[in-house]
């Protein structure tokens, strides 16, 4: 598409420009199919398993292969974006199963649903939604009507849960042929184990089915488990040595919104020592463990999946992450508009304010599909757009910036993993503008 950070903030100002940046960001996805990509999907661990371990999962993603059903493969169709494919544990006792790449990340059809922001309750909603139009088979719901229980859940919306890395590596057509005839021709039934048939082995398979030889453990650094942080510092490996594959890798970040943030991605070395409430005791039992922990994972456990990699959001062109000067121009910014929008209130009453209300809707669908959010107002019952192109034609343009305002501020948080980047930034914060009060408006 060829846009300049300027370029999208005067797209942004028109609903024509809203739909091309939808399309620009299908077209990353669509235009790879004319020199299709395997990637390797490192995914951040989140919740309370992700406390317990902190190595995170793996899937592969790969455009020029797509699915008849998630357990059935077939080469793409024009328009199509292909599959995520991962093992999943006590999932309708397959062992595998390919998800449609837009619906894996964010629980919806195309990018024009994805919400700006996301709680609980919405992802929920669109995750149930998504089921019974595709899953019903796999995630039937329970005697009572209602969604079952169950790992299901993890096969749709993962940006919601977490962040997640991709490093690419060229396929070839003969290649994609082959690994659907071979997949669709195995038996596909579970035997996961956490130790030695976990979602990283999967994933090893899959590129070194395109690559062989190219994944394996780390006996040392992760006492023999196949990691997703070990496989990907292979592939990266594997990728510098041969250039002629045109590999990349980016960051696709976590939704804004309520949900806890995900922590960061280890190898079982680096997961031991970096947690206090392990090496602590290892440290008191056998000193001479935790040495043999620090050389193996200094000696090879280290990797850093940030370093080069762009930021991929939805509508937008792949980008560098934000700087931290820009981070802190924009935050300052935004601290400023916000106190010109409500000069009698403070920011932090605001955040609390919307918190509250936010917490208290329920998500729905407009005309269109797309997700609204229907909130409380007084008597009323109002519906305020969540996406980015249903956001603007409202007529609660307050509740609006609040969903906008909460965006930029997770967008613009120091720490942790890379959030956006600055046409990302500049695009959320054009629309912002546009709901407010021209006395509040920055320019």
């Amino acid at each position: 598409m060829g846009f300049n950070c300027n370029d999208m903030y005067l797209l942004a100002d028109s609903a024509k420009g809203l739909r091309l940046a939808m399309v620009a960001f299908m077209a990353l996805w669509c235009a790879s199919l004319a020199h299709a990509d395997a990637t390797l999907l490192l995914e951040e661990p989140y919740g309370h398993f992700g406390a317990f371990t902190s190595t995170g999962h793996a899937a592969v993603y790969l455009s020029r292969v797509c699915a008849d059903t998630p357990m059935v493969l077939r080469r793409c169709s024009e328009g199509d974006t292909g599959v995520v494919l991962s093992r999943y544990n006590k999932v309708a006792g397959y062992d595998w199963l390919a998800i449609p790449l837009i619906p894996y990340l964010y629980a919806v059809e195309g990018p024009d649903e994805i919400p700006l922001y996301a709680n609980p309750k919405i992802v929920a909603f669109l995750r149930n939604r998504y089921r019974k139009n595709h899953l019903e088979a796999i995630a039937p719901e329970d005697a009572t009507g209602e969604p079952p229980e169950g790992n299901w859940t993890q096969l749709v919306g993962s940006a919601y849960d977490r962040t997640l890395y991709g490093f690419t590596v060229e396929t070839t057509a003969e290649q994609d042929d082959n690994f659907i005839r071979e997949y669709n021709s195995r038996p596909n039934r579970s035997h996961f184990n956490l130790v030695t048939h976990n979602c990283a082995d999967f994933a090893k398979g899959v590129i070194n089915f395109y690559y062989p030889d190219t994944l394996h453990r780390n006996l040392i650094a992760d006492a023999g488990i196949t990691t997703p942080k070990e496989i990907a510092k292979l592939l990266v490996k594997f990728s510098a040595c041969h250039p002629e594959l045109r590999s990349s890798s980016f960051i696709v970040p976590q939704v804004p919104g309520s949900i806890p943030r995900s922590t960061a991605v280890h190898g079982v070395a680096e997961s031991l020592l970096k947690a206090k409430k392990y090496v602590l005791p290892i440290t008191a039992a056998n000193p001479v463990a935790t040495g043999i922990l620090a050389v193996a994972y200094f000696g090879g456990g280290r990797f850093d999946p940030k370093k080069h990699a762009m930021i991929l959001e939805s509508g937008q062109e792949m980008a560098p992450p934000l700087e931290a000067t820009e981070r802190r121009s924009y935050e300052n910014q935004l601290r400023v508009l916000l106190a010109k929008t409500a000069p009698e209130m403070d920011i932090r009453r605001i955040e609390k304010q919307w918190a509250h209300m936010e917490a208290a809707g329920e998500p729905e669908l407009d005309e269109d599909g797309r997700p609204v959010l229907r909130l409380r107002v007084g008597e009323e019952l109002v519906d305020v757009g969540i996406a980015r192109n249903n956001i603007l034609p409202t007529s609660s343009a307050p509740l609006a910036q609040g969903i906008l305002a909460a965006r930029l501020r997770e967008e613009l948080r120091r720490g942790g993993d890379p959030k956006a980047s600055v046409p990302g930034v500049m695009s959320d914060w054009n629309l912002l503008q546009q709901l407010l009060p021209a006395r509040a408006s920055l320019n």
